[in-house]
C-alpha cells in the first residue's frame, strides 16, 4: 500500500462487441458471473464491473496505444464494439495485478478484443493478453502493466504503482535504443525481496553501473489513475556520480 495506506486502483477498459447483455454472461469462462454489485471471481473476489457506451475516438486510440500489433480480428472487433467494459480494483501488489489481469481476461474470453489500461494507456490484442495472464510470472506482468516512455533528455516508467513499486526516472544517455537497460532494472525490481531506495547500488557482471540517487514525485493529479504514490526512483550512471565528486 501506499503512504496512505489506501492501495492503488487498476483501471481497465475492455471494448466488446457483444449484441446484447445476455451474451456476455454466457460467454463467460466457468466460475466468473457478474452480479448486482461487480464481477465475482471463482476465489470469491469481487471486481467493480461499470459497462461504458461507445464512442468513436475509441478504436483508433486503443490502436495507436497497443504495445504489440493486434491481430486482424481483434482490431475489427474494437472497430465495431458496442461497449467497453470497465473493470476497476485494488492493485499495489504483484498478486493483486495478477488477479485484475484474470478477471480482464475472463472477459477477453468472453469476446471482448482486448484490454486498454488506464493507469499506462497501453493496451494488449486478447490474444496477447491471455498469453500473459496464463504466464502469470513477474515478467509477463511487469509487461503487461509497465509503459516505457522515452523523451529527448529522460526515459521514464508509467504504471508501476499497480504492482506496489515506484516508478523509474533515468537520464535517456544512459539507456540504449531498445529500452533494454531499463527493462532490467524493471526486471531486478519486480523479482526482488526487498525494495530499493536512495543509495541502492545496481550492479551487472562488471560491478555496481547504476545508483539510485533520488526520490522524486510524478507530474500526475493524486486522483488520476496514472498517478504514482510511490513516486519516481530517479537512477543515475554511477560514472557520472564519480565524475561529479
Amino acid at each position: 500500500m501506499n503512504e496512505a495506506g489506501v492501495p492503488p486502483q487498476i483501471t481497465f477498459r475492455i471494448p466488446g462487441a457483444w449484441a446484447h447483455p445476455g451474451e456476455l454472461l454466457e460467454r463467460l469462462p466457468p466460475g466468473f458471473r457478474l452480479g448486482p454489485d461487480g464481477m465475482l471471481l471463482p476465489d470469491g473476489t469481487e471486481i467493480e464491473f461499470t459497462p461504458m457506451p461507445p464512442d468513436e475516438q475509441f478504436p483508433h486510440i486503443f490502436e495507436t496505444a497497443c504495445r504489440r500489433p493486434p491481430q486482424d480480428e481483434e482490431l475489427e472487433i474494437v472497430g465495431r464494439y458496442t461497449v467497453n467494459v470497465v473493470l476497476s480494483g485494488p492493485g499495489g501488489s504483484l498478486e493483486s495485478a495478477l488477479t485484475m489481469m484474470q478477471a480482464a481476461a475472463a472477459i477477453v474470453r468472453a469476446g471482448a478484443a482486448g484490454v486498454f489500461i488506464d493507469n499506462s494507456a497501453m493496451a494488449f490484442g486478447g490474444e496477447d493478453w491471455i498469453a500473459m495472464t496464463e504466464d502469470g510470472g513477474p515478467d509477463a506482468i511487469s509487461f503487461a502493466f509497465a509503459a516505457i516512455i522515452r523523451g529527448e533528455q529522460d526515459v521514464y516508467t508509467m504504471g508501476m504503482q499497480v504492482m506496489g513499486f515506484p516508478d523509474l526516472l533515468m537520464s535517456s544517455l544512459d539507456v540504449d535504443p531498445r529500452g533494454e537497460t531499463i527493462v532490467e532494472i524493471i526486471r531486478y525490481l519486480c523479482s526482488g525481496d526487498r525494495p530499493i531506495d536512495v543509495g541502492h547500488l545496481l550492479a551487472d557482471e562488471h560491478g555496481p553501473r547504476f545508483q539510485v540517487v533520488a526520490k522524486v514525485y510524478d507530474e500526475f493529479e493524486p486522483d488520476s489513475s496514472m498517478h504514482n504514490p510511490y513516486g519516481r526512483l530517479k537512477i543515475a550512471n554511477v560514472k557520472d556520480i564519480a565524475e561529479g565528486n
